[in-house]
């Protein structure tokens, strides 16, 4: 199977996820049960040896030393998605993944919903899901389908009307961890590709701020940029929080609300009695198609 580094980014949200399990319930700052049941062998082993409380502490600490704040910040934008999108799914007949790497939410949502889910990815992510369905689950569950989508190239709707999805649905769409390794014309492409879609419809998606991928503030995460900005360049789109609601004005979407490090730690972190911050770096936004 293909590698590339973008590709290779899948795991470490879902490592996180996997180790946040081994928290006392009340303490965790995100809940997945099959998280590292996702995850290939070596990794599943990785997470194994963090039961210890210690060993998470130093790893938290670690990881802390190169963004500080950001495992706050991937466990916490799971936990935000979640909650709206269990408060939208009355009023919505479709998901939508958007980079849905090894991400779990399908799967728990097929459970106890027969909605139709669209998990959409980059070819060598979308044959690693398959497999790893397949693995865990022994077959992909009837309400989900996996859709391979160049997001630089590719037209999304269509893509995904091959495999039945229909623009009259009120459409949850999640864009997780994606945007700050498009470019600029391909962010804009997708939102500009979006625009058939439903009145009521919803996105979700996190970006980074502008500034530090510009290298003019780097909120204390020198490590981080020199690795995604000046190393192997990974990263290449960012917008201000001031400026999201203009811009997706501009494609046809309300800005309903978004949060950053505060809100983070406020609605999250503080309830588990756990000592984190969050970064400044990443911010999640959430809006309405008008």
């Amino acid at each position: 199977m293909a590698r590339n580094p973008a590709a290779q980014t899948a795991f470490g949200p879902m490592v996180l996820a996997a180790i946040e399990q081994h928290e006392p319930p009340g303490q965790r700052l995100v809940d997945d049960d099959l998280a590292a049941r996702f995850l290939p062998g070596r990794m599943r082993w990785l997470v194994a040896a963090t039961r210890p409380p210690l060993v998470r502490r130093l790893l938290v600490a670690g990881m802390d030393r190169g963004g500080p704040g950001l495992w706050s910040n991937l466990a916490c934008r799971k936990r935000y998605i979640a909650d709206k999108l269990d408060k939208a799914l009355d009023g919505i007949d479709a998901v939508v993944v958007l980079g849905a790497g090894l991400d779990t939410r399908a799967y728990h949502l097929a459970q106890h919903s027969h909605i139709p889910i669209f998990e959409v990815d980059q070819p060598v992510n979308i044959a690693r899901k398959a497999a790893t369905v397949r693995r865990v689950l022994g077959e992909l569950p009837r309400s989900v389908r996996l859709v391979a989508v160049d997001f630089e190239h590719d037209d999304l709707l269509t893509t995904l009307a091959e495999l039945g999805y229909r623009t009259d649905y009120r459409t949850f769409f999640i864009w997780e961890g994606v945007t700050q390794y498009l470019t600029a014309a391909a962010v804009r492409s997708t939102l500009d590709g979006l625009r058939p879609v439903a009145p009521g419809s919803r996105l979700l998606f996190t970006f980074v701020r502008r500034d530090f991928i510009d290298g003019v503030n780097l909120y204390g995460a020198r490590s981080l940029y020199r690795r995604v900005r000046q190393r192997q360049q990974l990263w290449h789109f960012g917008i201000q929080p001031e400026e999201v609601a203009a811009f997706l004005d501009e494609f046809g979407w309300r800005l309903i609300e978004q949060i950053g490090p505060h809100e983070i730690v406020e609605r999250y972190v503080k309830p588990t009695g756990r000592n984190l911050s969050a970064s400044q770096v990443e911010w999640t936004a959430y809006a309405e198609k008008r």
